[in-house]
């Protein structure tokens, strides 16, 4: 097979676009040519101070290290198959790139997400999305169905993100809700939310275009942090705080502010990854007997395809609006310019920025 283009990471603020070999088709696999894939905010964290979960040593499941070719939010079709698999060549899909090892007590107990050897296609090894074409196996590609547009499927991945956190979380119809951060993944919590019946639903976001975005979205009051505090006024407004409350932003204000505006016996939902630890003051988890949750991810392995297609309908009925999340699109070879330097540069405003090989 003629080489591809792909997008390599070797190190921190060093991808190259380059043409190599693409990966053969075994009987359990499936060829998906890459339509589109979106830049991560894990992928953007890697950029800037990787390789943090880039291997850079053999991966025990993928076996592969640096460079990897990078992307895992990605839509396509598939272009060939293994003679195992029952998928038509030109179906759309989508994938859910979690990789599981299935030997641990997590794989075992079917919480593949948990994996002690896990990791994602495009970020562990695998293959990705920031390519003209990858291989998978077929467990992890998930039909689209015909009333969702091909144009904003590479957003059913973090959708997917939003669907497990508030799942995570416990959030009941009726819950009132606030939330930390209105990037892409505050985003799609907010809406996750709604979906599920919450109301009211607050958003402290300091930036002006995601306050905005986070109000198309369906947030009932946006709040910026930068001129009213949002502890002292949703605590105010709520009769002592939230029942739940999502912390999307990743620093140590935000995460602290979160404890703070959850009800007693509420809950606390960190949805971020940090890059280094921060301080908390537990008194402010024990005193009001809060809860408080981690969620990263979705579900994977055998139960790949169940909430990305919860997403999926979502998408279809249009509980879910992914419009307003996609800010730019642009070619592979300006990955590095018009994509992760774009999304640095704060007076840029980007949110969601889709690689359309």
């Amino acid at each position: 097979m003629v080489s591809m283009r792909a997008a390599r990471y070797y190190a921190q603020e060093d991808v190259r676009i380059e043409d190599i070999e693409p990966a053969s088709v075994s009987p359990d696999d499936v060829r998906i040519s890459v339509t589109a894939c979106g830049i991560c905010g894990s992928d953007l964290g890697e950029y800037v101070g990787g390789p943090v979960t880039i291997p850079d040593e053999p991966h025990p499941v993928t076996g592969e290290e640096l460079p990897v070719t990078m992307g895992h939010e990605l839509t396509g079709a598939v272009s060939e198959v293994g003679r195992n698999v029952d998928i038509d060549v030109g179906t759309r899909v989508v994938m859910n790139p979690i990789i599981w090892c299935g030997n641990c007590r997590y794989c075992d107990e079917g919480h593949y997400r948990l994996c002690t050897g896990g990791g994602f296609v495009g970020l562990s090894g695998g293959g990705g999305g920031f390519a003209e074409n990858l291989v998978v196996s077929a467990e992890k590609v998930i039909p689209i169905p015909e009333d969702v547009p091909s144009e904003f499927a590479a957003l059913v991945e973090p959708f997917t993100v939003g669907v497990h956190a508030v799942a995570q979380s416990g959030l009941g119809a009726g819950d009132s809700v606030a939330v930390y951060g209105s990037g892409p993944i505050g985003l799609t919590v907010i809406q996750s939310a709604l979906a599920a019946g919450a109301g009211p639903v607050y958003v402290s976001e300091p930036q002006g275009t995601r306050r905005a975005l986070a109000a198309e979205c369906g947030a009932d009051e946006v709040i910026d942090p930068l001129e009213t505090d949002p502890v002292e006024y949703i605590t105010s407004e709520t009769n002592g705080g939230v029942d739940t409350v999502f912390e999307v932003a990743g620093v140590k204000q935000t995460v602290n502010q979160a404890l703070q505006t959850t009800k007693s016996g509420g809950t606390t939902t960190i949805v971020s990854l940090f890059e280094e630890g921060i301080e908390i003051n537990p008194n402010d988890i024990v005193m009001p007997e809060q809860a408080v949750v981690g969620t990263a991810a979705y579900e994977g392995g055998p139960l790949s395809g169940r909430e990305f297609g919860t997403t999926l309908r979502n998408f279809g009925t249009g509980a879910f609006n992914p419009e307003p999340l996609v800010t730019s699109r642009i070619a592979l070879n300006d990955i590095v310019e018009k994509g992760f330097e774009a999304l640095l540069d704060e007076g840029r405003e980007e949110v969601k920025i889709l690689v359309e090989p």
